[in-house]
């Protein structure tokens, strides 16, 4: 057979996918462009611009600074910490960039990839789902990422989106065999955020139970075609986070943990959650303060409900991996704790058991359920990206 055989093969079966996953994406559009528009409308209130909320404040800015300058930005703090661009991982400048090419700003070019990123990102979420669950499963998972509370970063030029994109689609190649696929979406999710080390290790938790099941059930070490696409894809997937990781360290002289240090110069590193349960304990120094603490402990008390959920619905190694390792270097990261609700956006997996309860509800009930929450979602990030937003 022809490529030219091959061709419309490719192109029905891209058809039918994007067919299948219509009704996610319009409803992840339809949650957005809401959320967009009460932005629009607090923003007019309140006298402050909705395009320099979105593309102009905290990290958005560091991002910019890089695709502009390069790398070699620093701020020195009163207390003499040195804040570093090198922190930000390169992907999303790179990208910053390239749209600069078609006469974009590098903050319009960072809002246009988040808006392309996050459409892929539902759509692999909708993938991921539907392998795992149903179609009904997937369009409801891909609203309740859409309704989260701090979705309106969905839109910021950050790289939420990007990573979620690249980390969904790499956990559905994953899943459905395409190794090498996988791995360099791995290596591309590990140039855009340090949490892509979550997915090398769903890729290679995922390659290493495969071989042992293929080891006890008694065959061959490799099986030609098939395991060499694996190791491939296994050997792909850390070369982005690894590369970039290795290249500060040669920058600054600190050699492995060269980028370490800059983290640590941010405030940020890995104390096993010490830090969080400190700020949480101080909040019961109040009544106010204690049921903010209450709230938090129930957070996280749900988040760890879901995860079990998703083990005894028997979820893919793959995605309780992914999932869990997000989920702890959110949680058990010092750090500006304010930064956590967006720090777990990816963590997507942990909406898959509520995206089941949500499937088994009549349609016209599933709609009113995330309609309700679509629009105290918009009214909550357009407050919240006017008052302290998500450093």
């Amino acid at each position: 057979m022809t490529d030219l055989d091959q061709r419309p093969a490719t192109g029905h079966r891209t058809a039918a996918a994007l067919r299948r996953a219509a009704p996610a994406l319009f409803v992840y559009a339809g949650v957005r462009a809401l959320g967009l528009a009460v932005l629009a409308v607090w923003g007019a209130a309140a006298g402050k611009s909705p395009h320099t909320l979105l593309s102009a404040r905290w990290d958005s800015l560091w991002y910019t600074r890089v695709a502009d300058f390069g790398y070699g930005w620093e701020v020195t703090l009163p207390d003499g910490s040195v804040h570093s661009n090198l922190a930000f991982f390169p992907l999303l400048p790179w990208l910053e960039r390239a749209g600069s090419v078609f006469g974009l700003s590098y903050a319009d070019a960072g809002l246009v990839v988040s808006a392309l990123a996050s459409l892929c990102a539902a759509g692999g979420i909708f993938a991921v789902a539907e392998q795992v669950y149903d179609r009904r499963a997937g369009v409801c998972a891909v609203a309740l990422w859409a309704v989260l509370p701090v979705g309106v970063v969905q839109s910021m030029a950050y790289s939420e989106s990007l990573f979620t994109a690249l980390a969904a689609w790499a956990l559905y190649a994953v899943l459905t065999g395409r190794w090498v696929t996988a791995g360099l979406l791995a290596s591309l999710a590990g140039l855009t955020r340090p949490v892509g080390a979550a997915v090398v290790a769903a890729v290679w938790a995922t390659a290493a139970l495969a071989a042992y099941r293929r080891k006890r059930a008694g065959e061959r070490a490799l099986v030609a075609g098939r395991d060499w696409r694996m190791l491939l894809g296994v050997l792909l997937a850390p070369l982005g986070a690894a590369g970039y990781v290795l290249w500060v360290g040669h920058r600054t002289g600190d050699g492995l943990f060269g980028y370490l240090d800059v983290q640590k110069q941010w405030g940020n590193g890995f104390d096993g959650g010490y830090a969080f349960a400190r700020f949480v304990g101080e909040k019961f120094t109040s009544p106010v303060g204690a049921l903010a603490g209450l709230g938090l402990i129930v957070g996280v008390a749900g988040l760890i409900w879901l995860y079990v959920k998703g083990v005894r619905q028997h979820q893919p190694p793959a995605l309780l991996v992914y999932c869990g390792i997000v989920v702890v270097l959110a949680l058990c990261a010092s750090g500006y704790f304010g930064s956590k609700p967006r720090l777990l956006m990816p963590a997507f997996p942990l909406l898959l058991p509520l995206a089941v309860a949500l499937a088994r509800l009549r349609t016209s009930r599933a709609a009113l359920v995330v309609g309700g929450v679509a629009v105290v979602s918009a009214v909550y990030g357009a407050f919240w990206l006017h008052g302290s937003g998500p450093p």
